[in-house]
């Protein structure tokens, strides 16, 4: 049995990891101090003797004797990091040089969830892990982008300097069940309208574009890259890519909404073209998404269908 810490453990996508890990019959420990995570993402695994649950902030140090540590705590929508920019960047920084200080002491493998932001407003599509990246390093999105690139910045460093076992993963958008529904990105608002019969907020000329992955091809990406001897970076997403615009008639379509499609300014820096490049996660872990965008989108309009119906009727 290993000892796995998941930190940001009550982010959707750590939920979903702790699941698999405590399928598997694996000891996990998970730290979150809810900034942005649910407590009802961890609250199926509070009665699993495998798991412990611990609410600390990832800025302060702390201590686990544990084999494996996925960092994922960071608050990850544009409206989420942009509400206290400074935590953002200490969650960032702070947070990795915790979590790498914990390697160091344990002898632990770590794996980072970095994000494509690092690649800001990228110039070439789509983007490899060779591409330096297009940041504006005094926007709004900056805390973030930057606060990701200086962690990446610290992982090669600690590497280098102590021979950790440390990786980088360039997560690409990832939906699915367990998303906040008041997420903020593109995903969740555009279900939630569609499914309120809202109208669907678009901001710009909605060509610019997105690639979108499920969860659980996202989790199969991140275990098999642990294991792996590669230390990255290494991108992992799908590359089906989306004009924002089509994707809104698309959600449209799918949940049979009546909704229209209205169309806001563009906030400052937003990313024109986004779509992985994962000719080396498929060369190094052998990642290649395996759910249709169809199937992950059905199961997550059906999640937030039972969400919306527990707000309403819980008003």
């Amino acid at each position: 049995m290993k000892k796995i810490l998941i930190t940001g453990a009550a982010g959707f996508i750590a939920s979903h990891l702790i699941k698999k890990f405590l399928d598997e019959g694996e000891s996990v420990i998970g730290i979150d101090n809810f900034y942005t995570g649910s407590k009802d993402n961890i609250k199926p695994f509070l009665s699993e003797k495998n798991f412990e649950f611990f609410e600390h902030n990832v800025i302060d140090p702390y201590y686990f004797d544990v084999d494996e540590i996925y960092n994922l705590a960071c608050p990850a929508s544009p409206p989420h990091y942009q509400r206290d920019p400074i935590f953002t960047f200490k969650t960032c920084v702070f947070g990795i040089i915790n979590a790498l200080d914990l390697a160091k002491k344990t002898g632990a493998k770590l794996l980072q969830t970095s994000t494509s932001e690092v690649y800001g407003n990228a110039l070439v599509c789509p983007q490899d892990e060779k591409y330096f990246g297009n940041v504006n390093p005094n926007g709004i999105r900056a805390c973030y982008d930057e606060g990701k690139r200086a962690a990446e910045a610290l992982i090669c460093d600690y590497n280098r300097l102590y021979g950790l076992n440390a990786k980088i993963a360039r997560v690409f958008n990832t939906y699915g069940e367990n998303m906040d529904i008041n997420d903020g990105r593109v995903v969740s608002n555009f279900i939630v309208q569609a499914l309120e019969g809202k109208d669907i907020t678009i901001y710009g000329d909605g060509l610019q574009t997105r690639s979108f992955c499920y969860v659980k091809d996202l989790i199969e990406g991140l275990v098999s890259f642990m294991q792996s001897d590669f230390a990255g970076p290494l991108n992992l997403g799908n590359p089906c890519e989306f004009t924002i615009k089509d994707f809104a008639q698309y959600i449209i379509k799918l949940t049979s909404s009546t909704s229209k499609c209205i169309y806001m300014p563009l906030p400052q820096d937003d990313p024109y073209k986004r779509k992985p490049d994962i000719s080396l996660a498929k060369e190094k872990i052998g990642f290649s998404p395996k759910y249709k965008i169809e199937d992950g989108l059905e199961k997550t309009i059906e999640y937030f269908k039972k969400k919306i119906s527990y707000k309403n009727t819980s008003v």
